[in-house]
């Protein structure tokens, strides 16, 4: 049920007038994900929402994983090479256990990974996953994972949530966590003990104060949660429903971002009427003032007018689009003129186009910059919910690792004959050198084709309790659960 704005201001005022003493150190860590319920989720079934993939990362693990800082350590892999020119990755088993006891096999570990990367599989990653070619168990303890082409981001994928290693029944893994008690809205999450941890595994009792209980729900409600004391972490802020941290009397001590990279911006997504030619879709990036539009939701939001934020693996800094020397008012001049000249070719059809983007505060407040910069063109703008059929998307996208060639591809959705072939050939080559020049061909014709508008760099927030004083800011906005307070200090 949708609530009027004015109960959740006053809902939450309620909550910051209730705000008391921090919480102890000696009881467990309450954690809000934004998002739906934190229940367990198969990622090979669809993506995956922020609650059900902090608890696939907090009860299972990847071949490796991320640490704090968003940095690759070991998770079910002890160690690991590379060979092959890159083509081959093999991986070295540590003794882990499934929650009831029994050890986790190679066999197992593979099984799992085919699942992911199967020609029906509805993994959020599946697409670039496809340069693997096959995953075999060696020895019991010993896997490799064999690609067509290398690729020196496969390490990133192997951290993924979606690349965790489970049991496909029973969702679960080898921990960090094991999940010692569920109810409708919290999840009681207890360190998963190492295998040869053998006193540790036969205390009676977890240590309250390394347990972790995990829900997921609306914005809204975690940060009322937040500050009236009840919780001590608040993980999944974005762009959405950041004016609501403003609105709850978040202190500024306890508020986090992100430096995330990735996509933020409007996917062309029916290139039909308007839409036809590279020359009208432009005109649509060039009316939008992104300065006016990030500082709306929050003062020093970056904006971005390049599809790639840096160099990463192409042979060529990002390609400029041609308007960016102009100023706001010569922009919207020549798009002004652009919409004219179509809609006199059309017998002053009006040119309509259907937005598709989420609900919330600040998706509102992205909404009617969007919208204002249409209508100043002779747009008539429509905003539609993000399921429904659209002319433009907008894409809320942290990047999953460092690559060029995924900003790419996430930007062609679809995009020009020519840019899709250089993006193949990318994917194709045996060669990195080849493949980086390949890379800078594709972003070149796709900022000519204007396939994608960029406007900003992903918003990612958090909101921490002063007690967890691990937590990092990541470029992947990732945040670990057993790796958010420091029980050394």
């Amino acid at each position: 049920m949708n609530r009027s704005p004015l109960l959740l201001v006053f809902a939450l005022a309620l909550a910051a007038a209730g705000c008391g003493k921090p919480r102890p150190d000696d009881i467990p860590v309450e954690v809000s994900a934004i998002g739906g319920p934190a229940e367990a989720a198969d990622p090979s079934r669809g993506p995956i929402d922020t609650p059900q993939a902090v608890r696939m990362y907090a009860t299972a693990q990847g071949l490796v994983r991320f640490d704090a800082n968003g940095q690759i350590v070991p998770g079910l892999a002890q160690r690991w090479i590379v060979i092959d020119d890159g083509r081959s990755y093999i991986f070295r088993l540590r003794d882990a256990t499934w929650p009831d006891g029994t050890p986790v096999t190679a066999a197992q570990v593979v099984t799992s990974l085919r699942r992911a990367i199967a020609p029906r599989s509805r993994n959020a990653l599946a697409p670039f996953l496809a340069v693997i070619d096959e995953i075999v168990a060696m020895t019991p303890e010993v896997i490799e994972v064999r690609l067509r082409q290398p690729r020196p981001d496969m390490l990133n994928l192997f951290a993924q949530p979606e690349l965790t290693i489970f049991r496909p029944r029973q969702l679960d893994g080898s921990g960090p966590f094991r999940v010692a008690g569920e109810t409708d809205d919290v999840l009681l999450l207890s360190p998963a003990f190492d295998s040869s941890d053998t006193e540790a595994e036969e205390a009676s009792e977890p240590e309250p104060a390394k347990q972790v209980r995990l829900r997921g729900e609306r914005a809204s409600l975690a940060l009322a949660r937040f500050v009236s004391g009840r919780s001590d972490l608040v993980l999944g802020g974005s762009f959405v429903d950041w004016p609501l941290v403003g609105i709850a009397g978040v202190a500024p001590a306890n508020i986090r971002t992100d430096p995330a990279e990735g996509l933020f911006g409007l996917a062309i997504v029916d290139r039909a009427g308007f839409l036809e030619s590279a020359e009208n879709r432009a005109a649509l990036a060039m009316a939008i003032d992104r300065s006016a539009l990030t500082d709306a939701v929050m003062a020093g939001w970056s904006t971005q007018e390049t599809l790639l934020p840096a160099r990463f693996d192409s042979a060529a800094d990002p390609t400029v689009p041609e308007w960016r020397e102009t100023s706001l008012e010569q922009r919207r001049a020549l798009a002004r003129s652009r919409v004219r000249q179509w809609r006199g070719a059309h017998d002053g059809a009006p040119v309509r186009l259907r937005v598709a983007m989420p609900y919330g505060p600040g998706a509102t407040l992205i909404w009617g910059h969007i919208g204002v910069a249409l209508i100043d063109i002779g747009i008539d703008p429509v905003r539609v919910p993000p399921w429904e059929d659209a002319d433009l998307r907008l894409i809320d996208d942290v990047a999953p690792y460092d690559s060029a060639r995924w900003y790419l591809a996430e930007a062609c959705q679809p995009c020009s004959e020519e840019a899709q072939a250089a993006l193949d050939a990318a994917r194709d080559t045996t060669d990195l050198t080849e493949r980086s020049h390949r890379i800078a061909e594709a972003d070149a014709l796709l900022t000519r084709d204007v396939s994608f508008i960029p406007l900003a760099k992903p918003l990612r927030w958090s909101i921490v309790a002063t007690r967890l004083n691990a937590w990092q800011g990541n470029p992947r906005a990732w945040h670990v659960l057993d790796q958010v307070r420091n029980d050394n200090k």
